[in-house]
């Protein structure tokens, strides 16, 4: 298949267009690069640099190199950034992600894959949490990402777009060759080894009083090549499946705390930790039920240990102590 990977230079988004091209589908990559990196981009992806915003070079690009199927990854991603500029999130994720669908029905493009949340459930019902689990968002990050899939729905109705929505449960680990570097950070793993690496003096861990067995907020935690691997599984699939959503996780999760202490085991370092308030827009537990995906799909995980996650993006930031920075 010849598939065009929105958000594709970002840190998912270059593991799968990684994996693509191991499995022999032709990919171009349109990206921003304001959080992704051209570096991140496998040499043997052609390669847009353009916003989602712009529909003209959006436009452009869906005419000059026609495409099989989407995998959209582009948005805003930061929960409690969404707890204070709800615009910022409704504008990329909603509005500007429109451009996309609507450059899809135009140029005839009739499969999308598309980077959901666990953040569209909220606080949980049950643990771990299944597909059916009642969605009522806790911040508009989440909102914005089940508004879309909704939209997803009627465009499934109205132009037969078949899709699979994949609701992350927290991406972490790393690659051989493509890790995590934000700018900010903002993520757990990255942030303890940061700690660790002498780049950051302590880990902030923001409340201690969640209704947990210790207190810190838990989640699951899904290791990118692993993430991956069912975005390809999805694609390949959406002819027969028709349109689904799907859990990506590993039906355990794991306390801040836990994560601290995984991270002491792994590095050897013993990386303080300070007490912080709790933040907007938190919620207590975000563990994936995803037995739909291995039932339909027979998806596994690879890494299902979280010393073995953490091992991956602690090899990675040894590699790469400076990200893709030159």
């Amino acid at each position: 298949m010849r598939v065009i990977v929105i958000g594709g230079a970002g840190f998912i988004g270059s593991v799968v267009t990684d994996q693509l091209i191991a499995a022999e589908h032709q990919v171009l990559v349109f990206d921003s690069l304001v959080q992704g990196h051209r570096d991140a981009v496998n040499p043997a992806a052609a390669f847009v640099q353009g916003d989602i915003a712009d529909r003209p070079t959006l436009d452009r690009t869906f005419e000059e190199w026609p495409a099989d199927a989407v995998i959209d990854l582009a948005g805003e991603t930061i929960v409690t950034d969404s707890m204070t500029n709800p615009y910022k999130y409704f504008k990329k994720n909603i509005v500007d992600n429109l451009n996309v669908l609507e450059c899809m029905v135009r140029y005839r493009v009739p499969r999308m894959v598309f980077s959901s949340s666990s953040a569209v459930y909220g606080e949980p019902e049950r643990v771990p949490m299944p597909e059916t689990h009642r969605k009522d968002p806790g911040n508009s990050y989440g909102e914005s990402k089940l508004i879309f899939e909704q939209m997803l729905k009627w465009y499934h109705r109205a132009f037969d777009i078949r899709f699979g929505a994949l609701r992350y449960f927290n991406a972490a680990g790393a690659s051989a060759t493509r890790g995590e570097d934000h700018r900010p950070e903002t993520h757990l793993i990255p942030l303890v080894l940061q700690v660790a690496m002498g780049q950051r003096e302590s880990i902030a861990v923001f409340g201690s009083d969640y209704p947990t067995p210790d207190g810190t907020c838990v989640r699951g935690y899904t290791q990118v090549e692993d993430l991956a691997s069912a975005h390809i599984l999805v694609l390949e699939r959406l002819d027969q499946l028709g349109s689904r959503c799907y859990n990506v996780g590993t039906l355990r999760g794991f306390s801040v705390q836990e994560v601290i202490a995984g991270a002491r085991r792994v590095t050897g370092h013993p990386i303080p930790s300070v007490a912080a308030p709790r933040r907007p827009g938190d919620v207590s537990t975000m563990v994936a039920d995803s037995t739909l995906i291995r039932q339909e799909l027979g998806w596994r995980a690879q890494h299902e240990e979280l010393h073995s996650i953490i091992r991956t993006d602690w090899e990675w930031r040894r590699r790469f102590p400076s990200g893709y920075a030159r």
